[in-house]
C-alpha cells in the first residue's frame, strides 16, 4: 500500500474567532499544500478540519501517516476515545456531550477510507512541515473578513 505523509495544523485568533487550517501531503517527491479559513470557529475545529481536508484530498486508498501537534486530535484517536464517544451516542464518560460531533463523524468516515495513523508531534519544535502548516494556518486566519 502506498504511504502518504500528512502534516496538519489549525489556528484561531480568539477562541472562538477567525480561524485557519493547513495540510501538507507528501508522497515520494511530490507535495501538495491545501489550506482554508472559517469566520467564527475554535482552534480544535481548525485542527480537526485540517486532518479531514488532508484526508479528503487523497485520490485513492493509502496508508496515511498524519502528523499533528494537536493532543485533542491525537489522543481522541490513539486512546480510542472517539470510538467510545460514538458508541455512547456522542456522550463523554462524565455524561456531557462531545463537542464538534460533525467533524468527528467526518473524520471517522475518512479513516474508514484509508489506513490512517495519527502521530502527535510537539509544535514549534523545528519540524519544518509543522512550522509551514502553522504559518499557513495563521495566515489564513488573518484573511478572514
Amino acid at each position: 500500500m502506498e504511504r502518504v505523509e500528512l502534516y496538519t495544523d489549525g489556528a484561531c485568533s480568539g477562541n472562538p474567532g477567525p480561524g485557519g487550517w493547513a495540510a501538507i501531503l507528501r508522497y515520494n517527491e511530490h507535495e501538495k499544500v491545501i489550506c482554508g479559513k472559517q469566520e467564527k470557529t475554535t482552534n480544535n475545529r481548525m485542527e480537526l478540519t485540517a486532518v479531514i481536508e488532508g484526508l479528503r484530498a487523497l485520490k485513492r486508498r493509502v496508508r496515511a501517516d498524519v502528523y499533528t501537534d494537536s493532543k485533542y486530535v491525537a489522543d481522541a484517536v490513539n486512546k480510542k476515545w472517539v470510538f467510545s464517544w460514538r458508541s455512547k451516542g456522542w456522550k463523554k464518560l462524565t455524561g456531557g456531550s462531545v463537542l464538534n460531533i460533525d467533524l468527528w463523524e467526518e473524520l471517522l468516515v475518512q479513516m474508514e477510507l484509508h489506513d490512517v495513523r495519527i502521530h502527535w508531534i510537539k509544535g514549534h519544535n523545528d519540524n519544518p512541515f509543522n512550522e509551514r502548516c502553522d504559518a499557513l494556518a495563521v495566515e489564513m486566519s488573518k484573511k478572514v473578513t
